[in-house]
């Protein structure tokens, strides 16, 4: 396994040349670039331009984790639905180009108006859609464990079942209510071979079972990032050598 950052909300206000340094710097691996941050890395992006995020990052040691998406399907307007669908593709495009290996998007709660089964069919369905596009372009579709009732594993594992293609992936989302009696083992192994990225939060929380997550990670053969997702700080490289020393002896 690797440690990466998530940009939101440690480097939100980092522009890219200032990730890649703080970084490399701290030992980082990797980054997800979360839209709508400082760094600017969205659609709106000129070819030549996608083409020196791509430069800048295959130049360096640091490994362009992935796009992180606000794109979620549980309206019941399917007009927002389609909107957040194609939104979707065009974000796996610009993925494509810049060469990040895949796009989180999110579930985000599920509506009172109609059924939790509908809701978590018509995410799974869109969901499909957006895998089989991004597939042609070699970018992986990851569905984080989030948002109000959706963040349930096994409202996650329905989703997935109803996806039902490769291309799309679980972002597991390190969530302390999934905790069953100090362990996450069953909401685990509801998505275990399915996960395709990992976002970690406050390690010093001893009430989630860090060490437990990363030895089911490795047990299940998940070999990719593992996000660091934390708050901003004023001493930011101080904090990240830190936190990189702790997830080293949880990962032992």
């Amino acid at each position: 396994m690797k440690l990466g950052l998530v940009t939101y909300n440690m480097a939100k206000d980092w522009d890219v040349p200032t990730i890649i340094k703080n970084c490399q710097d701290t030992g980082f691996e990797g980054v997800e670039l979360r839209t709508t941050h400082a760094h600017k890395v969205e659609v709106e992006l000129s070819a030549s331009q996608r083409e020196e995020i791509r430069q800048a990052f295959g130049d360096s040691p640091v490994e362009l984790a992935g796009l992180g998406s606000a794109f979620d399907y549980h309206s019941t307007d399917q007009d927002i639905v389609r909107q957040n669908i194609e939104g979707t593709k065009e974000y796996s495009k610009l993925a494509a180009d810049v060469g990040a290996p895949g796009v989180k998007v999110r579930p985000n709660g599920l509506p009172q108006e109609v059924s939790v089964e509908q809701t978590l069919e018509q995410i799974g369905n869109s969901l499909r859609e957006c895998g089989e596009f991004a597939n042609n372009l070699g970018v992986q579709i990851r569905l984080e464990v989030h948002g109000g009732g959706t963040s349930e594993l096994r409202h996650i594992r329905t989703i997935m079942d109803v996806a039902d293609h490769p291309n799309v992936y679980v972002c597991w989302n390190s969530n302390f209510g999934e905790v069953e009696d100090g362990s996450i083992q069953k909401p685990f192994n509801l998505v275990k071979g399915k996960i395709g990225l990992v976002h970690i939060t406050e390690l010093h929380r001893t009430e989630y079972p860090w060490r437990e997550l990363f030895t089911s990670l490795k047990e299940s053969g998940y070999q990719g990032f593992t996000l660091a997702e934390i708050a901003g700080s004023s001493d930011p490289i101080r904090l990240m050598n830190f936190y990189r020393a702790l997830w080293t002896e949880l990962t032992r």
